[in-house]
């Protein structure tokens, strides 16, 4: 197993601090950014590749042609 990276706990305490309120207000800011699941461009299903290169080709094509739909539809 290997491990990539660390989480930083933060400690637990009674009174408020404005720099925790504003690393909250940016990791929730960013959670928005996220797309939904509409935005994911790989149509729902349960899908089954015999190797990995060919599930990696399904990926690559499925997101090369809902990028090309986003594409469209702001010109």
């Amino acid at each position: 197993m290997r491990i990539v990276g660390h989480r930083k706990a933060h400690p637990i305490t009674f009174s408020a601090s404005a720099s925790l309120l504003v690393e909250g207000a940016c990791f929730n800011e960013e959670i928005h950014r996220l797309p939904t699941g509409n935005r994911t461009f790989i149509p729902k299903g349960v899908y089954h590749f015999l190797t990995l290169d060919e599930a990696n080709r399904h990926e690559a094509d499925c997101l090369a042609a809902g990028m090309a739909r986003v594409a469209r539809s702001r010109s």
